[in-house]
């Protein structure tokens, strides 16, 4: 009798699909208002043969762009007026869309979660009970559970035969120990799941991936990784492996961010519900939304707008980043017990220069040293000769990172 997973596997994507097209595996990720696709090689490399970012999704300002390997604009069809007016409109325009301008035949599709629970250390085969599973984790990442659930629906409805993969951020951060998971609260309620987790794991993941080539013996040595986005957290790793994270229980916790306020007094929030009258929608609101960089400025959340303002506020939340980016990679380096290395990715970590010379000069007494015209130029190796703690630039590619988590879930499901 044929199992419903090697039934899945024996699926055509879709009816029609040439047997001389190119096997191919999707990988997704559905952010707030936008969706990463692509297309890699259903038997290994790291750079899709075809991508595509649909952008300002829910507004009518939407837009998709598509390129081939070498990041060259391809030219897709016209995109339908009413495609970009929210996230499952754009895929079930985009998806087949994606298959017949790459001539592909998708053989699997691998989605970016960002919140896998206790019960996910690693990529998984999606079924009725997974999906059940991160409806109920929805409260903890509202910002982007909701779309990538939506994502997962999507692509099952629209090719029911095809395996989908779970690619958690939570599951780099397994190895964390669990003195460093625990939140000191009851037991009954820490046993019910209540503990940290970690974020942005298919980042570090990559990043884990590439300190070999890049830090040569320092990469299994004490290496602090700064994911600085919109989103942003830190990660220590020994031996490539993480062992401390800012992130906790939410992607509320640590660092300041683009719309969320990272670290911040329970009793802050207690005060807000029962002083000033906030709901625990008003809250949720202003936690994910409001806060950050967006919220100390009152002007935006992206940090390029922030640097080219003169208004103090900007400063101010420039400044706050800085110093709460100093002061956690402080405590990361306690927790692992030095630092040979510090590592910069994520859109802020790779293409702002000032942001990381701020970060660098505050980290000084942990004897990073870098060169001002190295950093200048966002090289790879930002340190000068010599350096007891090096700074680096390694650009992230979670993409890469889901595709293979699919392609090794897919092995196993073939030799069963």
């Amino acid at each position: 009798m044929t199992s419903p997973e090697s039934g899945a596997l024996e699926a055509k994507a879709e009816a029609g699909r040439p047997e001389s097209a190119r096997q191919a595996v999707l990988t997704l990720n559905a952010g707030s208002s936008s969706i990463k696709a692509a297309l890699f090689d259903r038997h290994g490399g790291t750079r899709p043969f075809l991508s595509c970012l649909a952008e300002r999704l829910g507004s009518t300002e939407a837009s998709v762009s598509f390129h081939d390997q070498r990041k060259a604009l391809v030219k897709g069809p016209p995109l339908p007026a009413d495609a970009g007016r929210s996230h499952e409109a754009m895929l079930e325009w985009l998806l087949p869309c994606l298959r017949d301008l790459g001539q592909a035949d998708v053989v699997a599709a691998g989605q970016r979660v960002v919140h896998g629970g206790p019960m996910h250390a690693e990529a998984c085969l999606v079924d009725e009970g997974v999906v059940a599973a991160l409806e109920a984790l929805v409260p903890l990442a509202r910002s982007h559970q909701p779309h990538e659930l939506q994502a997962i629906r999507s692509a099952l409805r629209l090719w029911p035969g095809l395996p989908q993969i779970a690619c958690f951020d939570t599951s780099f951060h397994a190895s964390v120990p669990e003195v460093a998971r625990t939140i000191a609260l009851p037991q009954h309620i820490t046993r019910q799941g209540v503990r940290r987790y970690g974020f942005h794991g298919l980042s570090y993941d990559w990043i884990s991936g590439r300190l070999p080539a890049v830090l040569g013996a320092r990469a299994s040595g004490r290496v602090v990784i700064a994911h600085l986005g919109n989103g942003a957290s830190l990660c220590g790793l020994v031996d490539r492996k993480s062992r401390a994270t800012t992130m906790g229980f939410t992607t509320l916790d640590g660092l300041v961010m683009g719309d969320r306020p990272g670290l911040t007094d329970p009793g802050a929030i207690l005060y807000l519900f029962d002083e000033l009258g906030l709901s625990g929608q008003e809250m949720r609101h202003m936690l994910f939304e409001e806060s950050g960089l967006r919220g100390v400025s009152g002007i935006s959340n992206d940090m390029r707008v922030l640097m080219e303002s003169d208004e103090p506020t900007a400063k101010l939340a420039i400044d706050l980043f800085v110093y709460r980016a100093v002061r956690e990679i402080g405590g990361i380096a306690a927790e692992i017990g030095g630092i040979d290395a510090l590592v910069f990715t994520g859109g802020i970590g790779e293409n702002a220069a000032p942001i990381r010379a701020a970060i660098l000069e505050g980290c000084a007494w942990l004897g990073v040293r870098f060169d001002p015209d190295a950093n200048a130029v966002h090289a790879n190796f930002l340190s000068p000769a010599g350096a007891r703690v090096t700074a680096h630039v390694i650009k992230t590619n979670e993409e890469a990172v889901i595709a293979r988590q699919t392609r090794a879930v897919l092995a196993g499901i073939e030799s069963q």
